[in-house]
């Protein structure tokens, strides 16, 4: 009998080849009339011969063994491989590795069990799965990677490997996370122009303040410091620094781990001045068209945005002619001796293009139509920049997707061709909420709501919305067909009923509206959309204590219950850069509701304006403008139940919620009015502590504003208003606004409430 064993690790595979060519190794070649397999235990047979170069039949020989030993290594299921040959059949003896039998977690806080499990299941160890000390040492690192991403730099990771019956292991995983680091000082050097102070305050890393513990800005990360570097380069290039430099980056860490020392050194360079800008190249012949794009002005300080701004404005208008591959380059030419800089806009506009084939990538929900149907640029048409811009900007406006992206690639062989791809990552656009939230003007309130933004795929939305509260409850079902025809008309369906309680005791009168509406949306361009539709409704005066002589009078007059069909027409445009943090941008309301039939008759209007201008990164001051009318028609008074009211978070802080208007004789209440005027002046502002966090800030405000009833004249003097400061905090059960009101034009009897606070408001 001719015996050969071979025996190596998987360490050992690389020479393996080279021990079967050694002469005490070596054997005969030989034809295999059988393979056996051997040590098999939870591994299919099956999986080794298809693994091995050798079939019954093959010649064997050196060669081919050490193929197989590293073929069978490379399954990663075996720790150990041996092949005999006795005779002329070809035995392979293999150990199976232990499999992970449960892997456990052990000190961790930062991150729950959940999501280590997930760290390893992405490496491969898992229940079931082959075991590999390998796979472990890894694992090990990356879990102490990911502490070090959270600043728990003392962190320890101790793994215990224990065996149990039918070669399995337990896993355990022992962590000590340590106290996290902090970042115990910023300091910049080589700087000159600007003072320390005023250059860490553009930073988002700091060293910390009594709100760290929110904002986390204590807590060193090489991702937010990369962004505060780029921060600093452009507040230098964007004031004429042309030639500032980072020099040098040096983060230390304290021996103990816990302290964190960032180092900046920066040079300068001179400040420059634009001496002028002349354009080269080929411009189409609209030379002047471009000209007009051109955001540098000489005897200006050099302003990198401004450079940028220019250059993408020559490529995005190259583009709306078909020019995808438009190159647009500003050369500085500069003079160091006068501090001056010409630049000069070089400009090859290439080959026009065509757009051969839109392609939409990641959509697995979502059908490919709703995505196309927002799409201005179209297949076999000039390739139009500003088309394509527009197009990705609806389709991200969807909401359905947390990513857009579009990119152009040529056609091979076709140089004026291009194929578009917009991929998308989908989220989830079915939600289940439930919810309480507490105003002092509305008390306690429930929410409850089910909604689908995307039902199967199709655009269409449906959804349910419940919200109780001590003085207003409601109830509403609604379904939205954005493209109800081809041409981007909206339909929208609401059916529902509000209670409003005054006030707060149990058997207050109350004001019950049932009701039911359609809605249509038409795009007249591509920001503007009018709004037009009709309704039925039904409000009822539920008597009670505190009814006002008003109401009464009201119902005896047209009775406790009325019917109306409301036609409404609105106009929306808003392009602010943030519905819930906007910093700049302008936002505009008008709508319009005509009562036609039933027992009401009447017409009102309401205007909104909001106008946010950004003062620096951190600081912003808003404007906001609320009017409104009602007036009664055919003879009849303006409906009370349809009077606008105000006072209070929205209005004018300060008085109590809803309190403004014409007042109740005989009990005092708020009947509100026909007319309203609001204006809201802000200063918005970083929270003390919070640095550039923009979902905690500060602002103090003007407000001015009053609600008049039908028989009362406007009047400037009548108008109340307020001071006061307050916070704006984006927490995670909704925007929150808390605000303290001094009241500076009061009136006898006007009720005041100096501290107020709701969840959900806006402006």
């Amino acid at each position: 009998m001719q015996l050969n064993r071979i025996r190596r690790q998987a360490t050992a595979i690389a020479v393996a080849a080279g021990v079967f060519a050694g002469s005490a190794w070596a054997v005969d070649p030989f034809t295999v009339r059988d393979i056996r397999i051997e040590g098999l235990q939870r591994v299919e047979a099956g999986t080794i011969f298809a693994s091995l170069p050798v079939r019954v039949g093959d010649t064997y020989d050196d060669q081919k063994g050490a193929a197989a030993i590293q073929s069978i290594f490379a399954l990663g299921l075996f720790k150990d491989v041996r092949i005999e040959a006795s005779g002329d059949v070809l035995v392979v003896i293999v150990e199976e590795r232990p499999t992970v039998a449960d892997v456990e977690f052990g000190g961790n806080k930062e991150f729950d069990k959940d999501t280590l499990r997930r760290m390893m299941r992405d490496i491969g160890l898992t229940d079931g799965r082959p075991f590999d000390k390998a796979l472990l040492d890894r694992a090990e690192q990356e879990i102490k990677r990911q502490y070090i991403n959270r600043s728990l730099y003392a962190s320890e990771v101790v793994t215990t490997v224990t065996p149990i019956e039918r070669n399995r292991v337990n896993l355990s995983f022992s962590i000590t996370e340590g106290e996290r680091a902090k970042i115990k000082e910023i300091r910049i050097v080589g700087n000159q122009a600007f003072g320390d102070s005023t250059l860490r305050d553009l930073f988002d890393l700091n060293t910390g303040g009594w709100l760290s513990w929110y904002t986390k800005s204590d807590q060193y990360s090489r991702a937010k410091l990369n962004a505060d570097i780029e921060t600093l380069r452009s507040y230098y290039l964007t004031r004429g620094y042309l030639e500032f430099r980072i020099d040098s980056t040096q983060v230390v860490i304290s021996p103990d781990k816990q302290e964190i020392d960032i180092v900046i050194n920066i040079t300068e360079g001179d400040r420059y001045v634009v001496s002028g800008v002349r354009l080269e190249g080929n411009y189409l012949g609209k030379d002047d068209e471009f000209k007009s794009l051109v955001a540098i002005r000489p005897g200006q300080a050099y302003n990198a945005d401004d450079v940028v701004q220019t250059t993408r404005a020559f490529t995005d208008y190259f583009g709306n002619f078909g020019y995808a591959f438009a190159r647009v380059e500003a050369r500085p030419e500069v003079d160091r001796t006068n501090n001056r800089v010409a630049l000069v806009i070089q400009a090859e506009p290439s080959r026009r293009a065509y757009v051969r084939r839109i392609n939409v990538a990641g959509n697995n929900r979502t059908r490919d139509e709703v995505v196309r149907r927002e799409f201005r640029q179209f297949e076999s048409a000039w390739y139009d920049a500003d088309k394509i811009r527009r197009s990705r900007d609806r389709v991200d406006r969807l909401g359905f997707f947390t990513e857009v992206g579009i990119e152009t690639q040529e056609v091979p062989g076709a140089p004026d061709q291009v194929d578009l791809t917009i991929t998308v990552v989908e989220r989830a656009t079915g939600n289940l909420s439930l919810g309480a939230g507490y105003s002092s003007g509305d008390g306690l309130g429930l929410t409850a709501g089910i909604s689908q933004e995307n039902a199967f795929g199709s655009g269409n939305s449906l959804g349910i919305q419940i919200d109780t509260s001590d003085t207003y409850r409601t109830v509403v079902l609604s379904t939205t067909d954005p493209y109800f025809t081809v041409d981007g008309v909206s339909r929208s369906i609401d059916v529902y009923h509000r209670t409003t309680r005054p006030y707060t005791v149990s058997d207050s009168y109350s004001l019950k509206t049932t009701g039911a509406s359609l809605r249509f949306g038409v795009p007249f361009t591509e920001t503007d959309t009018v709004y037009f539709g009709a309704g039925v409704e039904q409000t009822k005066i539920v008597p009670g204590t505190s009814l006002p002589a008003a109401y009464t009078t009201y119902a005896n007059q047209f009775g406790y219950t009325s019917n109306g069909v409301p036609l409404t027409i609105g106009w929306a445009r808003d392009t602010r850069d943030s519905a819930l943090v906007p910093n700049s941008g302008r936002y505009q309301r008008i709508n319009g509701e005509w009562g036609v039939g039933g027992d009401t008759r009447y017409l009102s209007a309401s205007y909104q304006f909001q106008q946010y201008w950004p003062l620096s990164k951190q600081y912003t001051f808003a404007f906001n403008a609320d009017f409104a009318y009602g007036k009664g028609l055919s003879g009849r008074p303006f409906p009370l139940f349809k009077n606008f009211y105000g006072g209070g978070l929205g209005s004018v802080r300060g008085f109590e919620q809803g309190s403004l208007g014409e007042v109740e004789v005989t009990n005092g209440g708020s009947l509100g009015g026909n007319k309203k005027v609001n204006l809201n002046f802000e200063i918005i502002t970083p929270f003390p502590g919070a640095g550039n966090d923009r979902t905690l800030r500060m602002f103090s405000f003007l407000d001015v504003g009053n609600v008049f009833g039908e028989s009362q004249p406007m009047r400037l003097n009548e108008l109340r208003a307020s001071l006061g400061v307050g916070i704006s905090w984006i927490s995670p059960v909704g925007p929150l606004r808390l605000a303290l009101a001094y009241p500076i034009r009061k009136f006898t009897n006007d009720k005041i409430q100096r501290v107020q606070f709701q969840i959900g408001t806006s402006f």
